[in-house]
């Protein structure tokens, strides 16, 4: 009787939990449910109330099929850029498509904002520091609101956004399918003279005297003194064009990115960019990408100052400096950017 008993006592037990785990089963898979049809709404904590918030139709739809009538003028304009770059890529296949298949590091300078489905390909003196700050303030990953908010420096901190490369195969094929991609282009040889300027006239730039200016001064300039030698804080327009065109500077390694050509940081015959944003309609182009995305209400691009930007005129007083020779090797290293992104061959240049 006793070890009956005792057996009704263990078969209660396991009983209790069967029924337990059942139970526990029950309410995941009513959880399940629920989160399909009721998903967590999700915010950003650093944004400003109400700012940045992700419609019900992402960007890429909005682009597409535009549900205002002021999307439907830019889109023609934006379907002319995007032909524009189909057309060159078809016209210089040989030449654009070298490699056929891209790796992740090739995505290296695409980021991603996840909450509202953008792709940004950042492109050095392009305006990239200020669109670094708004991916920031619409990824949620500063604690900003106000992109001016952020220091030039932490916009540039790799951690701060999250690139392309950084996901699984399958993840980025997922990104590149069904996110709006968007890059901006400025005339090259304009952004080859800012970085000039910037990298090599300025004092503060240390580390790039260091490590281009000392080579370029050992590599082109005659009798230099030690002092150029060693600190090549004096770098000439004419000895960075003589580095950018020789061909063992490329052999070496890829050009810096600041100045790189746009279809080699950015393969844009290897991916469909839906948005060609220019330098020249900055302020435009940029809030149409905000509006696209649902924020355009509550988040501006920041202005520039247009005193310190370098203009055509400035370029053309640096080409002045080179031979014709080099103007015209310069103007077949960057050939691909004037064509795809519809710039003129600048009425400085002297091509023989």
């Amino acid at each position: 009787m006793k070890q009956m008993l005792l057996d009704l006592m263990r078969m209660s037990r396991i009983c209790r939990m069967v029924l337990a785990t059942c139970l526990g089963s029950f309410i995941l898979v009513i959880f399940y449910f629920q989160s399909m049809f009721q998903p967590v709404m999700r915010r950003n904590p650093f944004a400003a109330e109400g700012c940045c918030r992700k419609g019900s139709r992402n960007a890429l739809q909005e682009l597409y099929n535009p549900t205002q009538a002021e999307f439907s003028v830019a889109a023609v304009l934006h379907q002319a850029r995007r032909d524009k770059v189909a057309d060159t890529c078809r016209a210089y296949s040989a030449s654009s498509r070298k490699r056929r298949v891209l790796t992740p590091s090739d995505l290296k300078h695409l980021v991603v904002d996840e909450e509202h489905e953008l792709i940004y390909c950042y492109v050095p003196k392009v305006a990239c520091t200020n669109w670094k700050r708004v991916m920031m303030v619409l990824s949620g990953r500063g604690k900003y609101s106000d992109p001016m908010e952020i220091p030039s420096n932490e916009a540039h901190v790799p951690s701060n956004l999250k690139t392309l490369n950084q996901y699984s195969i399958p993840d980025i094929n997922h990104r590149l399918k069904s996110y709006l991609k968007f890059l901006f282009v400025r005339e090259p040889f304009e952004r080859l003279v800012s970085a000039y300027r910037n990298k090599f006239t300025l004092r503060y730039n240390t580390s790039f005297h260091k490590r281009y200016g000392t080579k370029i001064v050992r590599r082109y300039r005659k009798n230099a003194t030690t002092d150029a030698l060693q600190s090549g804080a004096d770098v000439k327009f004419q000895e960075f064009a003589e580095y950018l065109v020789d061909p063992g500077t490329q052999r070496e390694a890829p050009l810096n990115e600041h100045w790189q050509t746009v279809y080699s940081l950015c393969h844009p015959c290897h991916i469909h960019y839906d948005l060609v944003g220019k330098y020249e309609t900055l302020e435009e182009d940029a809030n149409y990408v905000l509006k696209l995305a649902g924020v355009g209400d509550s988040l501006r691009f920041p202005s520039f100052a247009k005193s310190t930007r370098t203009t055509d005129q400035m370029a053309a007083m640096f080409f002045n400096n080179i031979s014709s020779q080099q103007q015209g090797q310069l103007y077949q290293l960057y050939k691909l950017d004037f064509l795809m992104f519809n710039y003129s061959i600048p009425s400085y240049l002297k091509l023989q």
